[in-house]
C-alpha cells in the first residue's frame, strides 16, 4: 500500500511505569499484571501488558482524556516526512509535543530538487513545469551570490508550494495520538487518515488511544 507520508523511527516507552501510576487513586498496584523483557535484537524493552491492567486502562480511556490521564505518560518519538499542507494542520497539536525539523531557511536552496520532494498524486507536464521553474530560482540564487538577504532568495521560497516534502522528529504521548485520532481519522486530507493508520499499526496496544477492540 502506498501512503501520502512516510513515518520512520517509530519508538514507544514508559507504558509500565504509565500503567503503575494509573493504579495510584485506588492503591490498586498488587493488581497490576504489566511485565517487561529485553529484546537482544533491537536493543529495547518489550512491555506486556497483562490483562488486569488492559481492562482498567481501556475502562479509563473509554471514560475520557481527564479519567485516562496514564495516557501522557507514554510517550512516542517518530519521525514524520510529510508535505506542508499536512504541517499546517499538525501544529494545532501542540501541547506536550516537541519538534525539531529540516529547515528551510538552512538547506533550500543547497541543491536542486527532485519529484522525491514533493508530494503529488500525479506528476504530470504542470509538476514538471513548476520543479523546473524551482530549480531554474536556485540556479539564479547561485548566480546571484547565493545571499539569503536577495531578492532572488526570497522569491524562490515564495514558489514552494504545500505540496513540498519536510522531515520532522516528534515527541508526542498517547493522549496526543487521541486527540488526533478523535478529530481526524476521517479528515479530508488523505494524509492525516494515513499517518493515523500508520501510528495505529506501529504502536504497541494502540486500543488505547483509538479506543477500537482488540486483544493485543
Amino acid at each position: 500500500m502506498t501512503f501520502t507520508v512516510t513515518v520512520e523511527h517509530i519508538h514507544v516507552s514508559g507504558i509500565k511505569d504509565a500503567l503503575r501510576g494509573m493504579r495510584n487513586p485506588l492503591e490498586s498496584w498488587a493488581k497490576s499484571d504489566t511485565t517487561e523483557s529485553f529484546d537482544e535484537t533491537t536493543g529495547r524493552l518489550i512491555t506486556t501488558i497483562g490483562p488486569n491492567d488492559l481492562e482498567l486502562a481501556m475502562k479509563l480511556a473509554i471514560a475520557g482524556g481527564p479519567h485516562a490521564k496514564y495516557r501522557r505518560q507514554i510517550h512516542v518519538s517518530y519521525d514524520l516526512i510529510a508535505p506542508w499542507l499536512l504541517w499546517k494542520e499538525y501544529e494545532t497539536y501542540q501541547v506536550g509535543t516537541v519538534e525539531n525539523s529540516t529547515s528551510q531557511m538552512f538547506k533550500m536552496g543547497s541543491r536542486l530538487l527532485t519529484r522525491n520532494d514533493f508530494s503529488f498524486d500525479n506528476w504530470g507536464e504542470d509538476e514538471q513545469n513548476l520543479l523546473n521553474l524551482i530549480n531554474h530560482l536556485i540556479q539564479k540564487w547561485w548566480a546571484s551570490g547565493q545571499k539569503k538577504s536577495t531578492p532572488e532568495w526570497r522569491r524562490l521560497l515564495q514558489f514552494i508550494p504545500g505540496s513540498f516534502k519536510y522531515r520532522r522528529t516528534c515527541t508526542v504521548n498517547y493522549e496526543v495520538l487521541s486527540n488526533m485520532y478523535r478529530w481526524r481519522k476521517d479528515h479530508k486530507l488523505q494524509e492525516w487518515r494515513d499517518f493515523l493508520s500508520i501510528m495505529e499499526d506501529a504502536c504497541p496496544y494502540s486500543q488505547i488511544w483509538t479506543l477500537k477492540e482488540q486483544t493485543s
